[in-house]
């Protein structure tokens, strides 16, 4: 205990002198800053990248507090602060990457900073217009598990013979495509996961890449990026009902299958009358809806769902649920007439 007692008395005074040293440090005119050497990057997964540096060794040993400044230069433009001599970065890969570091350090008022340093990695090979285009992917619940299905376009360039692979990444895991669709050249142009480790309410990104083959020329591969929220189309509602009382209109429904509660979902109600060839779309929370309407008339209805912003960030609707139709009574029994009438005209 005695010991324990003399460290924590050790560590109090280095760091106090710290403190002060720093702070008297910050009384001078000029602070000198060295920038950071064996500055690195390297690629650890899809779109993702490790960007490591150490302190220059011949930094003045006074100065104990320095932070550091990294600035990805491309694809997309960032800067920020750390006090770690590593940053992780995800970034599609395949336009190349490149990023720059600085020390810097706060005394107070003043802001004091060293040269850059930077690196970069070169853009793969491959000939232009040979990548795919046009991805788009779409997530989706089906028994519970999260499916993906993604689709994309020939590169205008690439020839006959070019195959396309593809590979996403979520979080630590990293799958390749088992389940291919093919154009009419046996080329792979979409790819669909019935089961993935992607989150099941759509949270956080999705890195996907597509590299290619051909024994004509090389493919230049394709990296993106998908916000989960943004892909992810929820189910359609279930077990809609409606009956009609008067010229009441009552309709209900369950919440899509998902991993929301009742309460995280938009509808929209789309009340169409076939008769006069007209429709109603309305927008709403809740699982029910009500609304005065010709009795005299028939209508089909459909519902679809999005997750509100409430729960997350916005996303796609759903499909449409299967249209069901509703009339009264005596409308039904009015058409089955005009029906029989129409026929017993055409048998004469």
């Amino acid at each position: 205990m005695y010991h324990q007692y003399i460290m924590v008395i050790i560590f109090l005074f280095l760091t106090e002198s710290a403190v002060v040293l720093q702070a008297n440090l910050c009384l001078e005119k000029e602070i000198l800053l060295l920038p950071p050497v064996n500055f690195t990057i390297m690629v650890t997964g899809l779109s993702k990248v490790l960007l490591r540096w150490k302190p220059n060794p011949n930094q003045d040993p006074r100065i104990n507090c320095v932070k550091y400044n990294v600035k990805i230069n491309t694809p997309n433009e960032d800067d920020y602060e750390t006090k770690k001599t590593q940053s992780t970065s995800v970034n599609v890969l395949h336009q190349g990457f490149s990023a720059s570091v600085q020390t810097v350090l706060h005394c107070g008022s003043r802001f004091f900073q060293s040269n850059w340093v930077s690196a970069e990695l070169q853009a793969p090979p491959g000939v232009p217009g040979t990548s795919a285009v046009n991805l788009t992917c779409v997530t989706k619940i089906i028994r519970n598990e999260v499916s993906l299905h993604c689709t994309w376009i020939v590169g205008r360039n690439a020839s006959e013979d070019t195959q396309y692979f593809f590979f996403y990444r979520f979080d630590r895991y990293t799958k390749e495509c088992q389940e291919y669709r093919k154009d009419s050249w046996n080329r792979n142009i979409a790819c669909w996961f019935p089961e993935t480790a992607i989150d099941g309410k759509g949270r956080g990104k999705l890195a996907v890449h597509i590299n290619g083959s051909s024994k004509q020329m090389v493919i230049k591969p394709l990296d993106q990026l998908f916000d989960l929220h943004a892909i992810d189309q929820v189910n359609p509602p279930m077990n809609v009902t409606a009956k009609m009382e008067g010229n009441h209109l009552f309709i209900q429904w369950e919440k899509p299958v998902s991993n929301f509660p009742r309460k995280c979902f938009d509808y929209e109600v789309d009340i169409y009358n076939i008769r006069r060839d007209y429709s109603k779309i309305q927008k709403l929370q809740g699982n029910s809806f009500d609304l005065i309407i010709d009795p005299t008339c028939k209508y089909s209805i459909k519902v679809r769902a999005t997750v509100s912003f409430d729960c997350r960030k916005n996303g796609l609707w759903s499909e449409w649920s299967q249209s069901i139709y509703v009339a009264s009574p005596d409308t039904e029994h009015d058409q089955e007439l005009a029906l029989f009438d129409w026929g017993r005209q055409g048998e004469g």
